[in-house]
């Protein structure tokens, strides 16, 4: 499913308009990144968590050469599935 499958399903479950329905997405995705650039977990109870992680800096190695690299330190965004989706999906 992508993005455009997902507003049909949207519009069509809640009877909108496929724009509005779009609007309605778009405005939910932008929602869940503004709350994560603000470094707050979104917790959609029943649905999942979204978090961030963070991974320090370090050093690894080049399979090919054996020569070390550092690696630098990074963020990026977790998502753990909620009871209601892990049972939905069994």
């Amino acid at each position: 499913m992508n993005k455009q499958d997902l507003v049909g399903v949207v519009a069509e479950t809640a009877d909108l308009p496929r724009a509005k329905a779009n609007e309605v997405v778009d405005a939910m995705f932008q929602a869940i990144q503004n709350a994560l650039k603000e470094k707050q977990e979104v917790r959609l109870v029943g649905f999942g968590t979204f978090s961030l992680s963070t991974r320090k800096a370090g050093t690894g190695r080049n399979p090919r050469t054996g020569e070390e690299i550092k690696i630098e330190a990074s963020t990026s965004v977790r998502f753990k599935p909620g009871k209601g989706l892990k049972d939905s999906v069994n």
